[in-house]
């Protein structure tokens, strides 16, 4: 079967798994857990990120659900498609349904849940981040994106100075600076870049899917046909990347080339895994441990427990631990 429709076919099979979780995702009041109303004491908390098409996102929704459940609590989610209104609407409906004992969220955009944030706080319902804070989050899940991006910068530096000196060097960096998470991390890897006196010449594309990266590597080849270095700030453009790289004849094991991002899901790590893979390495959080960390705050908040901010660190991911953390995610 041919690699890139089968990840496609993985990740829509993700997305409809986690759709399944979200019978109640705009108001209505069906249990998400399909236990019938067993939990209607306890309430609900609801998880809202900015769209499901990012598969990571699909791997943590049933740790959550799995989490959440068990603490007595039913487990909502949406899928707003990168719609602001979207979001908000269904925001607003959470609020009104009377059970929502605490909201999550990774806002398509921030300024956009501002309002919101306060009606949801005003009914006494707290609400929480994941991924960055906006005015009147109580706490949040995140990251130190602007970190996370100089690392993995700095680590592309390194192989380019080892393995092209002096050289020009053709750059593809695939970003998206639309959400904070994406600029922050960008800023991070663009500055290690500009601080390595490395003669680069880099060609920044913003993307955000699998199918953006999979056309974002066809426009760099056209362009820069000799491209040996890909930096992507998420997982699913760099998988794009890699199996465009792969279409056009690039050996998987080709020694000249790097391709690096932040986040993985199995998808991607079973070719980092690869010996000798030019997808050499990913800086990431495996998905349970940020599932279990968002759902702990989640149950904190609803229970009226203090909350504080969890930060957590992304681990470095090569073909010599990559299956270990493979097996982290089953």
């Amino acid at each position: 079967m041919n690699v890139y429709r089968r990840l496609g076919k993985m990740a829509v099979i993700g997305a409809v798994a986690a759709l399944a979780l979200t019978a109640c995702s705009n108001g209505a009041d069906a249990p998400a857990d399909g236990n019938g109303g067993g939990d209607e004491a306890k309430g609900a908390v609801a998880m809202s990120f900015a769209g499901l098409d990012i598969q990571i996102w699909n791997d943590m929704l049933p740790f959550m659900d799995e989490v959440v459940t068990d603490a007595g609590y039913e487990f909502v989610t949406d899928d707003p498609k990168w719609n602001a209104q979207t979001q908000v609407a269904n925001w607003e409906s959470w609020i009104v349904r009377g059970d929502i004992k605490a909201i999550m969220g990774y806002p398509v955009q921030s300024d956009s849940v501002v309002a919101v944030t306060q009606q949801a706080s005003d009914m006494g319902i707290p609400v929480l981040g994941y991924g960055s804070t906006w005015e009147g989050v109580q706490a949040a899940v995140y990251f130190d994106h602007v970190a996370d991006g100089r690392s993995a910068g700095e680590m592309a530096a390194d192989w380019i100075r080892e393995n092209y000196g002096d050289e020009e060097v053709d750059v593809a960096f695939l970003g998206y600076p639309d959400t904070d998470l994406g600029r922050l991390r960008g800023e991070g890897i663009l500055e290690a870049l500009d601080a390595s006196g490395l003669n680069l010449n880099i060609n920044e594309q913003s993307v955000l899917s699998l199918d953006d990266g999979y056309a974002a590597a066809q426009n760099q080849l056209n362009a820069f046909p000799n491209t040996k270095v890909w930096l992507a700030i998420s997982n699913d453009p760099a998988l794009g990347a890699y199996q465009a790289l792969i279409d056009s004849g690039v050996s998987p094991t080709d020694e000249s080339m790097l391709l690096a991002n932040l986040d993985a899901t199995d998808a991607e790590l079973e070719n980092i895994a690869v010996e000798g893979s030019f997808w050499r390495f990913a800086y990431m959080p495996p998905a349970r441990m940020i599932a279990e960390a968002n759902a702990k705050l989640l149950i904190d908040a609803a229970e009226g427990n203090p909350v504080e901010d969890t930060v957590l660190d992304l681990v470095l991911v090569t073909s010599e631990n990559a299956e270990e953390y493979l097996l982290a995610n089953q």
